[in-house]
């Protein structure tokens, strides 16, 4: 194992799904984890020297980010910062609900503000480091009933692309990490904000059907966790990783084909019969 950025991980999201997965592979290849979530789970010491080291966060709550940022850059010269949280909602793209909405926006980007804006300046300080955030494939392709989530995702594209070229000459690398379709619990988290008195309220259990049914036949987290553990050693890291071949080829087709077209086979997709 390489580590150009040391050892030491901060990582948000680390009881379930993509976050867990990712913190018990960093910690069998000798990473200390601080693996941040609303319910920590049990630390964990492996064999080679890695461990799991709980963390209370929660990233809608500044005090929160602060109370966690302080105690662990007290103790330890963090070199990698791995954003995992995040929930999701399904809704029409004309409702607003507004609790909701804030709540998946919170989470999803303001949450990645908060931390960032408290570790990067210790990874700008120490001379270098590496910040890994997990966006979505669905942050380029609009999924119906989604569009809320959708547009999450597909703000961290352009934050993660704009932060990078500010933290370029500080040796702080940023890299995007893109799963498609993943087996986790997030999909059984997921909230359905729609009346049953909606004109789409058929529509959108429908498409929403479809999509969860893909996702639990999806990869596992896994997959993702390995293409983060690969990332972790590389000193130029890729700004963007979609992780597995499948979701690289249907993103190199979202780029060729005319975007009424995409339009077409998404919505036949999720929206035929």
């Amino acid at each position: 194992m390489k580590y150009p950025y040391g050892k030491n991980v901060f990582l948000t999201g680390g009881s379930s799904g993509i976050g867990l997965a990712t913190a018990e592979l960093l910690a069998a290849g000798g990473y200390t984890v601080y693996a941040a979530s609303r319910n920590p789970q049990m630390s964990k010491e492996h064999p080679n020297g890695g461990r799991i080291c709980p963390i209370t966060l929660d990233v809608r709550d500044p005090k929160s980010v602060e109370t966690a940022a302080s105690d662990v850059l007290s103790s330890a010269d963090i070199g990698i910062i791995i954003h995992c949280a995040g929930v999701g909602i399904a809704c029409p793209a004309e409702d607003y609900h507004n609790d909701a909405v804030e709540r998946l926006m919170q989470t999803n980007y303001n949450g990645v503000l908060r931390v960032n804006n408290r570790f990067l300046p210790h990874l700008r300080g120490r001379g270098g480091g590496l910040c890994i955030i997990v966006g979505s494939l669905a942050g380029i392709l609009p999924i119906p009933y989604q569009s809320h989530y959708c547009a999450s995702k597909a703000a961290l594209d352009l934050y993660a692309a704009a932060l990078r070229m500010e933290l370029s000459d500080f040796a702080v690398r940023v890299t995007l990490v893109m799963p498609g379709d993943t087996n986790t619990g997030f999909t059984d988290a997921r909230s359905y904000e729609i009346d049953e008195t909606s004109p789409f309220y058929s529509a959108c259990l429908s498409a929403v059907s479809k999509m969860e049914k893909d996702e639990r036949s999806g990869r596992p987290p896994e997959s993702s966790a390995r293409a983060i553990l690969r990332l972790s050693t590389k000193r130029n890291p890729p700004a963007r990783l979609i992780v597995g071949f499948n979701y690289k080829l249907l993103a190199f087709l979202k780029r060729l084909l005319p975007d009424r077209l995409v339009e077409c086979i998404i919505k036949a997709i999720y929206l035929g019969p």
